[in-house]
C-alpha cells in the first residue's frame, strides 16, 4: 500500500494543477470566515455543491500550510446552467494569524484574495478583497462566534464595498455541528445559511449540509448545498 501521506500529495499537486490559475472561500460550509488556518504542513479539500433554482454549482478549494502561519488556497468553481456548464469563479487567497486561538480565548487574523468571473466582461484582474475574521471560543472549544470586516474592490463597477459577516458553531454531540450565520455588504439585504456539520472521521472527513437565502426574499436567491471536507496529517516539508 501506497504511503498515505504521499497520497495527499499527489491529490493536492494534481488537483492544483487541473485548476491552474483558480479561487478561495472559508472553512465550509460557513461564507463567513473563522481565526484558524489549516495545520502547519498540511493540507485540506474543500468541495461541495450548491444548488439554486435555476443554476447548480459545483466547487473544489484546495489549501496548504507550508510555512506554519500562511494558508494559501487556490480554487475553482463549474456552474450549471441553461443545459451548458462553464467554469464561472477563479479564487486565489492568502489567509494568516496574528494572534492564535486558543480554547475559550480568541484569535484574529487577516485574509487577502482575488476572486474572477472568467464569463463577465471588463473582469481586467478580477475582484479583489481582504478582512478580519475574528473569533471567540467558549464552553471548551464547544462554542465559537466569528465576526468579519471586510474590503472589496469590484472589477466592473470599480467601486468600493465593506463586507461583513456574524457567525456561530455550536457542538450538539460528539461528530455533529450546528453552524448559523448572516453575512452581507454595506449595501443590499444581507444573506443567511444554517446547516449541521459532521465528522465522519474526526479531524479528517466532514460532511455538511445548508439552507440559504436572502433576507425578505422568496424563492429567487435561496440555495441549498452539500459538502465535503478532507483534512490530511503534516507532511508537506
Amino acid at each position: 500500500m501506497r504511503n498515505p501521506h504521499s497520497l495527499w500529495a499527489a491529490a493536492a499537486l494534481g488537483l492544483a494543477a487541473c485548476l491552474g490559475t483558480s479561487p478561495a472561500h472559508a472553512a465550509r460550509p460557513m461564507i463567513t470566515d473563522d481565526a484558524r488556518i489549516v495545520d502547519a504542513k498540511s493540507c485540506q479539500l474543500e468541495s461541495w455543491v450548491k444548488s439554486k433554482k435555476d443554476s447548480t454549482e459545483f466547487w473544489a478549494q484546495p489549501a496548504c500550510n507550508f510555512t506554519g502561519n500562511l494558508e494559501l488556497t487556490l480554487g475553482a468553481a463549474r456552474t450549471r446552467e441553461d443545459g451548458s456548464s462553464r467554469t464561472t469563479d477563479v479564487v486565489i487567497q492568502g489567509k494568516t494569524l496574528f494572534k492564535e486561538l486558543q480554547p475559550n480565548g480568541w484569535g484574529w487574523g487577516l485574509a487577502v484574495g482575488n476572486a474572477r468571473h472568467p464569463n463577465d466582461e471588463g473582469q481586467g484582474r478580477g475582484d479583489l478583497y481582504a478582512y478580519v475574521p475574528v473569533t471567540f471560543s467558549m464552553r471548551d472549544d464547544r462554542l465559537f462566534f466569528h465576526t468579519n470586516v471586510g474590503w472589496l474592490r469590484t472589477a466592473q463597477t470599480h467601486r468600493n464595498l465593506m463586507t461583513w459577516g456574524l457567525a456561530t458553531e455550536a457542538q450538539l454531540s460528539q461528530s455533529t455541528w450546528l453552524i448559523a450565520e448572516t453575512f452581507g455588504q454595506n449595501q443590499g439585504k444581507p444573506f443567511y445559511q444554517m446547516g449541521l456539520r459532521y465528522w465522519l472521521v474526526p479531524g479528517h472527513v466532514q460532511i455538511d449540509a445548508t439552507y440559504g437565502n436572502r433576507a425578505g426574499s422568496s424563492t429567487q436567491e435561496r440555495w441549498f448545498s452539500i459538502g465535503l471536507r478532507l483534512l490530511s496529517s503534516p507532511f508537506l516539508p
